[in-house]
C-alpha cells in the first residue's frame, strides 16, 4: 500500500514544479550545515507511516519522523512540521541539517513530522483518485491547523514527549505547502509562532491573495516568518508567485511583524530554499526559549491597539450573552438570552442580575429618558425596563433582533422574519420604513443621527439609509464591506457600536471589524481565546473607554484607543468624511 500511495503522492507535489515555464538556471552552493559531519550524531527517520483522516474524510497519507540523536523522553521536545511529507524534508536535507544545528545547539532539539497531503484512493477500477494537496494547503481558514492539532500531532505525542507551547513549534513549507503552514499560524497563533515559507502561494489559487490584505487589517499575531521566493517564479492565472511574495513582505513589515526574507532570482522550485535552509532555521530560532512577542506597528491610520492590552472575562458561566447596552454613569448591562436574566456590570467590576425577563430578551440599548429598551423573541415585543427592573410592554405582536434609540424617543429595530427594519415611537407606534435585507440583524446611527446602519448577518454588505426629517429612510444601499472567513459563504455580521470618530465596531465572523466613514474596513480585532462566535459589543465605564463584547457564555472587555458615544444622546457634529 505504501508504495501505491507514494506514487499517487509523487506528482501532486512537483505538479507546480511542472508549470514553471521559462525559468533562469539556479546554482546555489551546497551549505556546509546541510553536509553530514563525522563527528556529529546522527537522528533517525521513522516511517513513513499511514494515516486515514476524518477531518478529511476518506484521503490516506503519509506522515514520518525524524528524532534527534539527543532526543529525551524525560523532556518535552520541540517539533517541527514540514508540509509535502519526507520528500521535501529530504530535499530540503532537513534530517542532516538538523543533525548538525541541533549539535552546535544553534536550534533546540526537535522532533520532526513530515505529512504528505491526502489522496482519496479510486472508487473503481480504472478510475483516477482525488489529490487533496490543493484543497488542504491552498484552502483558507483552520481545517488544516485543526487535521494538524486534533489528529497528527496527537498521534505522533503518543510516541513521543512533545511541547505544547506555541513557540517550541516551527512549521515549514514550499509553494502550496508554504501557504499551508502560514495558514496554521495565522488562524493558531497559540499553536505556531514559527513559519518558514518558501515559493509560497499566496495567489488565488483558493483566495490566499486576501493574506496581504489581511495582514494589514487584523491586530497582531505574535509569529515569526521566514519568506523565500524568486523573480522568475510562477506567473499564470492565478497570479505572480514573486508579486505575492513580496506583497507578503510589504503587509508584514507594515504591521510590525518580526520577519526576514531571501530573494533571489530563480524559478519554483527548492533549490535556493535548500541552500538557505540552515540560516534561515537558525533566525526562526533565534534567542530561543525567549518566547515570540508580539510586533509594534508603525504609526496606523487607526491607531486603536493599546500594546499590552487583550480581551479579558468579566462574566462567564451563561447560556448565551448578548446585547451589551450601556447607560449614562458607564455600567453595562447585558442579556442572557436563553435564561431569560439580565445582568448589570457594575463600575467595580461586580456582576448581579438586573431583572428576570424570560426566555427571548435581548437587543438591549438605553434610551434618552434612562429606560432600558429591548427586543423580547419571546413575547414577541418591544419592551422596556425601569429603574428597579420592571418590564413593560412596548410595542405587542412584533419580532425584534435589535434596535437603537435617539435622543428624540424614537428608535428603529430590525425584524429580520419580514427582512425589515421598523421605526417606532416610546409610546408604541411603528412603521416599516425598509425591506428587502436578506438578514437584518445589529443597527446603530452615526454621530450626527443622520445615517442609519443596518447589518446583514447572512450577506457581504451591511446597509446605509439616509434618516429623513420625519424619520423614514432614503437612498439605502450596500455599503460596508464586510470581510468573511472562507469557511463560510456569509459574513456573520451582528452587533454595533461607534465611536467619537465615527468608526463602527461590528461583530463578524472573522473578528470584531472597524470601519471608517466611507464603508472600508480598517482593523479586525481577534476573537478572545477560544471564542467562536462575538454576537454584540458597546463601549462602556464612565470614560466609554473600553470595549464590552459578549461571546457565547461569557462577556469580555478591553480597553482601546477611542472613546465610545451614547447614541441616545446628541452630539457635536460629525467630523468631515474622508474619502
Amino acid at each position: 500500500m505504501r508504495t501505491v500511495l507514494s506514487a499517487l503522492i509523487l506528482p501532486v507535489v512537483l505538479l507546480a514544479v511542472s508549470t514553471t515555464g521559462t525559468a533562469t538556471a539556479e546554482e546555489y552552493p551546497v551549505h556546509a550545515d546541510s553536509e553530514p559531519q563525522d563527528d556529529v550524531p546522527k537522528g533517525e527517520i521513522k516511517g513513513p507511516f499511514e494515516w486515514h483522516s476524518e477531518i478529511f474524510p476518506g484521503t490516506v497519507r503519509e506522515y514520518a519522523i525524524y528524532v534527534p540523536a539527543q532526543y529525551d523522553a524525560a523532556r518535552p521536545a520541540c517539533s517541527m512540521i514540514v508540509q509535502d511529507g519526507l520528500r521535501k524534508a529530504q530535499q530540503w536535507k532537513l534530517p542532516t541539517v538538523l543533525d548538525n544545528l541541533i549539535h552546535q545547539g544553534d536550534v533546540p532539539v526537535q522532533i520532526g513530522i513530515f505529512v504528505s497531503p491526502g489522496v482519496v484512493p479510486a472508487a473503481k477500477e480504472g478510475s483516477q483518485p482525488r489529490l487533496n494537496r490543493s484543497f488542504e494547503y491552498d484552502g483558507m481558514g483552520d481545517r488544516y491547523a485543526r487535521f494538524l492539532l486534533e489528529e497528527i500531532i496527537p498521534e505522533v505525542a503518543r510516541s513521543y514527549n512533545l511541547s505544547t507551547d506555541p513557540n517550541d513549534r516551527l512549521i515549514a513549507g514550499s509553494s502550496s505547502g508554504a501557504i499551508a503552514a502560514f495558514t496554521a499560524a495565522w488562524e493558531r497563533p497559540n499553536e505556531f509562532r514559527r513559519v518558514f515559507s518558501s515559493i509560497g502561494t499566496y495567489t488565488s489559487l483558493r483566495g490566499g491573495d486576501e493574506y496581504p490584505s489581511l495582514i494589514r487589517k487584523f491586530e497582531n499575531k505574535p509569529l515569526r516568518v521566514y519568506l523565500q521566493d524568486g523573480t522568475n517564479d510562477l506567473d499564470i492565472f492565478a497570479g505572480s508567485w514573486w508579486v505575492a511574495n513580496q506583497a507578503m513582505l510589504s503587509s508584514l513589515n507594515y504591521s510590525g511583524y518580526d520577519v526576514a526574507h531571501d530573494w533571489g532570482e530563480g524559478g519554483h522550485s527548492g533549490k535556493h530554499s535548500t541552500a538557505i535552509m540552515p540560516d534561515a532555521l537558525r533566525w526562526l530560532w533565534r534567542g530561543y526559549p525567549e518566547p515570540i512577542k508580539l510586533g509594534v506597528p508603525p504609526k496606523r491610520r487607526m491607531e486603536l491597539v493599546i500594546p499590552g492590552e487583550d480581551w479579558e472575562v468579566v462574566s462567564s458561566g451563561h447560556q448565551y450573552t448578548d446585547s451589551p447596552a450601556v447607560n449614562a454613569a458607564g455600567e453595562v448591562f447585558f442579556a442572557d438570552r436563553e435564561a431569560g436574566t439580565i445582568h448589570i456590570i457594575k463600575l467595580d467590576g461586580s456582576v448581579e442580575v438586573f431583572a428576570k425577563a424570560g426566555e427571548g430578551i435581548g437587543g438591549l440599548m438605553f434610551g434618552p429618558d434612562g429606560l432600558l429598551y429591548g427586543c423580547h423573541r419571546g413575547e414577541r415585543a418591544i419592551v422596556r425596563f425601569s429603574r428597579s427592573g420592571d418590564m413593560e410592554t412596548v410595542i405587542a405582536d412584533t419580532m425584534c433582533n435589535d434596535l437603537v434609540m435617539l435622543p428624540d424617543g424614537t428608535g428603529y429595530f430590525t425584524d429580520p422574519e419580514r427582512q425589515a427594519v421598523i421605526r417606532f415611537t416610546s409610546d408604541g407606534e411603528s412603521t416599516v420604513v425598509a425591506k428587502g435585507i436578506n438578514f437584518p440583524n445589529g443597527v446603530i446611527v452615526s454621530l450626527d443621527q443622520a445615517q442609519l446602519f443596518v447589518s446583514d448577518t447572512r450577506g457581504r454588505f451591511t446597509f446605509s439609509f439616509m434618516i429623513a426629517p420625519d424619520g423614514s429612510l432614503r437612498h439605502g444601499q450596500k455599503y460596508d464591506h464586510v470581510p468573511v472567513p472562507d469557511s463560510s459563504s456569509f459574513s456573520g455580521a451582528d452587533g454595533w457600536t461607534i465611536d467619537s470618530a465615527g468608526r463602527r465596531y461590528l461583530t463578524t465572523k472573522l473578528g470584531l471589524q472597524v470601519f471608517d466613514e466611507a464603508g472600508r474596513c480598517n482593523l479586525i480585532l481577534s476573537f478572545p481565546a477560544g471564542a467562536t462566535w462575538m454576537s454584540n459589543v458597546c463601549f462602556g465605564t464612565p470614560k466609554l473607554d473600553t470595549l464590552y463584547l459578549t461571546c457565547e457564555d461569557k462577556v469580555f472587555r478591553r480597553k482601546i484607543n477611542a472613546t465610545g458615544v451614547l447614541a441616545w444622546k446628541a452630539h457635536s457634529k460629525r467630523p468631515k468624511p474622508k474619502p
